[in-house]
C-alpha cells in the first residue's frame, strides 16, 4: 500500500501547475468522448449509466485506447483494475480477469469474449483475440467476476467488444506507427454511407522481429462492417473479418537462462528440440461473418437477433509436436426485451438463449527440426453447447434497481480418435447447476450509488484442456463452479471533477481447473480442491482543468489500484499439501497510475506508472518472479491542416526505467521454465492523417 499512496501523491504534486485552471463542470473531459459517469453500459442488457449498473464493470473508449502505442490494446487493458493482459511474444495474449489465467498457459480462456453481440469465444471455449487489430476496438465492457447469469461459462468474466463509433462521420483515416525490434503498423480505415446506412473497411498490416530470438510477427487483417437502419423499428448490422497471423514462439527460460540472457529463445534439452530448431510458431488463418438483427415489435417488446460463421485454420510446430488444427463452427444468440412501466416503477426482463456447435479437426505429427513427421494422433472432435437464459431488473422509487437473473447450461464434447485401428470414440456431457445472480443497487445521491451482488458461476473444461498435448484425453476433468460476493460503490463529486469506482469481493471457487508440465513438456490438468479469492479494486480520477478557453484546456490524474488475496483453500497433491499456499500467477498488489493534459494548440501527453507485486511460479511458493516498476509515455500534436483534414503526430516510450521483468510465466512449469521475457526501453512514433466529409 506505500506504493499506491506515494504514487498518486507524486502524480498529484506534479500536476498542480495546473490546478489554477478554471474548471466548467458542464463541459467533457477533451481526453474522453464521454465522462465515465456519462457512457452508456451495454453489459447485462441494460443500457444504462454506469452509475446504474450493480456490477463490477470496466470501460475503455477511444481516448483510453489511444494513450499508448496504437500496437495492441495490452497497456490500455492493464488499465482496468482486476485486470490483466499478457504478451507472452508479440502476438502472443493471454488475458487474466481476477486470476483467470490459472489455466491458461496461452491464449484467453475462461472469458467469454462477444465482438458486436457475435461471440468470440469458439463453443470450445478458446478465444483467438489476437485476431483482432488494434483498430477493429472503438470500445470494450469487461464484466469481472462470474456472468453466467446472462453469457454462460466463464468463471474470469466476460468482455464486449464494440467496432462502431457512437457518433458517425464519413472519411478516411490513414495511420502508420513504427517501434523499436523493427516495429512496424500500417491501418487504412474507410468510413462511407451515411447515418443510416454506415459502412466501415478496415485494413491493417503488422509486423516486429521482436525483443527475444523467435519472436517475429506478421499480422494482416481485413474487415468490412456495416449497420443499416432498414425503418424506425428495424435494423442490421453485418460484419466480414479475415486474419492471417504468423508469429513465433520462443518458448519459456529457467531463472539461471532468463539472468543470462532474457532475450534467448528456449535452448534445447535432451531430447526436445529447441525452440530456434523446432522452428516454433503459430500460423493463424481465421475467416468470421455474422449479421445480428434489431427488430422493436412494439412499445413494450424488442428482439435482438444474431448469427455467425467462423473457421480457422490453426498450424503450430511446437517443440515436442507438430500440431495442424481446422476449426468451423456457427452458432447464434437471441434476447427478447420487455420494458413496462407502472407509475414510478420500471420493469425490463430479458430472456434468450445462446448455441454453438463445432467440428474440430485435430492431427498432431512428430516435429522434425520444423517439419511435420510421423503421424502421431488424429482426432475429430464434435462439440456443442447451448443455453437459456432470463434476467428480470425492477426500478423502484428513491433510487432503488434490484436484479434477479440465471441461466441453464448444458454441453458436450465428442472426441473421435481417428487414427485408432480401429477408431475410439469417448463422449463427456457437462449438465450444470443453473447459475444464478441477484444485485441490488442504491443511489445515495444523483452523483453516487452502492450496490451488492452474489452471482454464481461456472466453467466447463475447454476443449484443450480434455485433450492433452501428447494425445491423450482426460477423461476425470470436471467443471469448476464458484459463488462471488460483491459490494461496491460509484459516482462523482466536486461537481463531477473528482470520479470512484470501488468494489470488494469474495470468491469461492470448487474444483479449480489448475495446469500441469510434465517432464516432457506435455501441457495437462487437473481439477484443485478449491480457492479463496479476496479483493478491492480501486479507479479514481481528478479533473484537474477542463477549459477550452484555456491554454491548458485539459488535465486530470487518475489511479487504478487492485489488491487481492487469493489462496488455495483446500489443495492436495498426491500426498503434498498446498493448502493456504498464495496462488501462483496473480500479483497481490497492482497499481497503474495516470497523468494525462491537452493543450489547447493541440501538443498533449499521457503519462503512465505501473508497479505490480511479486507473483508466485507454483503451487508450492518456493519460486517466485520479483516485482517491478515500469513507466511509460506518449506525446503529440493534433493540427486541422483544413476544415476536412486533420493531422497527428506522436512519439513515445515503454518502460522507461528498462526494467527488466517477465510477462506471461508459465505456471507450474517442468524444470522451472517460467520466464518469457518482455522487452526493455522501447520507443514507437507515428502519424495519422485524418479526411472527414
Amino acid at each position: 500500500m506505500k506504493i499506491f499512496t506515494s504514487a498518486f501523491i507524486y502524480l498529484f504534486y506534479c500536476s498542480s501547475l495546473f490546478a489554477q485552471s478554471t474548471i466548467d463542470s458542464t463541459k467533457v473531459d477533451s481526453l474522453l468522448p464521454k465522462t465515465l459517469e456519462e457512457v452508456t453500459i451495454k453489459a447485462y442488457e441494460h443500457n444504462r449509466k454506469l452509475i446504474d449498473i450493480a456490477a463490477p464493470v470496466s470501460y475503455t473508449g477511444q481516448a483510453q485506447l489511444n494513450r499508448f502505442n496504437n500496437m495492441s490494446i495490452l497497456s490500455t487493458v492493464n488499465e482496468s483494475p482486476g485486470v490483466r493482459m499478457e504478451e507472452r511474444s508479440p502476438g502472443s495474449y493471454r488475458l487474466n480477469i481476477r486470476g483467470s489465467s490459472l489455466r491458461s498457459p496461452f491464449g484467453v480462456r475462461d472469458v467469454k469474449i462477444y465482438f458486436n453481440e457475435i461471440p468470440l469465444t469458439d463453443p470450445g471455449g478458446n478465444t483467438y483475440l489476437n485476431e483482432l487489430s488494434f483498430y477493429n476496438f472503438q470500445s470494450i465492457e469487461i464484466i469481472k467476476g462470474p456472468a453466467a447469469s446472462l453469457y454462460g461459462a466463464g468463471i474470469g468474466g466476460a468482455m464486449l467488444i464494440h467496432s462502431m463509433p457512437d457518433q458517425w462521420q464519413k472519411g478516411i483515416d490513414l495511420n502508420y506507427s513504427h517501434g523499436s525490434f523493427a516495429t512496424n503498423n500500417v491501418n487504412a480505415n474507410v468510413h462511407f454511407g451515411n447515418n443510416d446506412n454506415r459502412n466501415i473497411f478496415n485494413y491493417s498490416h503488422q509486423t516486429s522481429d521482436g525483443y527475444r530470438q523467435q519472436s517475429q510477427m506478421r499480422r494482416d487483417i481485413a474487415s468490412y462492417e456495416t449497420q443499416l437502419k432498414i425503418s424506425d423499428k428495424q435494423t442490421l448490422h453485418a460484419y466480414m473479418l479475415y486474419s492471417d497471423l504468423y508469429y513465433q514462439t520462443p518458448g519459456g527460460l529457467t531463472f539461471a537462462q532468463y539472468d543470462t540472457n532474457p532475450r534467448m529463445a528456449r535452448p534445447h534439452a535432451g531430447t526436445n528440440l529447441s525452440a530456434i530448431q523446432a522452428k516454433a510458431a503459430i500460423y493463424q488463418k481465421a475467416f468470421t461473418a455474422g449479421f445480428s438483427n434489431e427488430y422493436i415489435i412494439n412499445d413494450n417488446w424488442k428482439n435482438t437477433t444474431s448469427v455467425y460463421g467462423t473457421y480457422t485454420d490453426f498450424i503450430n510446430p511446437g517443440i515436442r509436436v507438430y500440431e495442424i488444427r481446422k476449426e468451423p463452427h456457427f452458432g447464434g444468440r437471441t434476447v427478447f426485451q420487455f420494458n413496462k412501466k407502472i407509475n414510478e416503477t420500471s420493469l425490463q426482463i430479458n430472456f434468450g438463449s445462446e448455441a454453438q456447435k463445432g467440428f474440430f479437426s485435430t492431427k498432431d505429427y512428430a516435429n522434425k527440426f520444423g517439419v511435420s513427421d510421423t503421424l502421431q494422433t488424429d482426432d475429430a472432435t464434435n462439440i456443442w453447447q447451448y443455453m437459456m437464459f432470463a434476467q428480470a431488473d425492477i426500478k423502484f422509487s428513491h433510487g432503488w434497481i434490484a436484479t434477479v437473473g440465471a441461466s441453464f447450461n448444458k454441453s458436450s464434447v465428442q472426441n473421435t480418435r481417428l487414427s485408432n485401428v480401429p477408431p475410439t470414440a469417448q463422449t463427456q456431457t457437462f449438465q450444470n447447476k443453473i447459475p444464478p445472480r441477484f444485485a441490488l443497487l442504491k443511489k445515495i445521491t444523483s452523483t453516487i450509488s452502492v450496490y451488492g451482488s452474489v452471482a454464481g458461476g461456472f466453467s466447463t473444461p475447454t476443449t484443450a484442456e480434455l485433450i492433452h498435448t501428447n494425445g491423450t484425453i482426460g477423461t476425470n476433468l470436471q467443471p469448476e463452479n464458484g459463488i462471488d460476493y460483491e459490494i461496491g460503490f460509484r459516482g462523482s463529486l466536486l461537481h463531477d471533477k473528482l470520479y470512484f469506482d470501488v468494489d470488494a469481493f469474495l470468491f469461492d471457487l470448487n474444483n479449480t481447473i489448475v495446469q500441469r508440465i510434465d517432464t516432457n513438456g506435455v501441457f495437462y490438468y487437473v481439477n484443485a480442491g478449491s480457492t479463496r479469492q479476496k479483493g478491492l479494486e480501486t479507479y479514481i480520477s481528478y479533473k484537474l482543468a477542463d477549459n477550452p478557453h484555456q491554454f491548458i484546456n485539459s488535465a486530470k490524474i487518475w489511479i487504478s489500484d487492485a489488491w487481492d488475496d487469493f489462496d488455495y483453500h483446500s489443495f492436495k497433491q498426491g500426498a503434498t499439501d498446498f493448502s493456504g499456499n498464495y496462488m501462483p500467477g496473480v500479483a497481490k498488489q497492482i497499481v497503474v497510475a495516470g497523468f494525462d493534459a491537452d493543450t489547447k494548440v493541440g501538443i498533449y501527453t499521457n503519462l503512465t506508472y505501473t508497479y505490480t507485486d511479486k507473483i508466485y511460479l507454483n503451487d508450492a511458493n518456493t519460486d517466485v518472479a520479483s516485482s517491478y516498476n515500469l513507466f511509460d509515455a506518449r506525446v503529440g500534436y493534433k493540427k486541422n491542416l483544413s476544415t476536412k483534414i486533420k493531422i497527428e503526430i506522436f512519439v513515445g516510450a515503454d518502460n522507461l526505467f528498462n526494467t527488466k521483468y517477465s510477462l506471461g510465466n508459465d505456471i507450474n512449469a517442468a524444470a522451472g521454465r517460467y520466464y518469457n521475457a518482455a522487452p526493455g526501453r522501447n520507443y514507437f512514433a507515428g502519424i495519422t492523417l485524418r479526411g472527414v466529409r
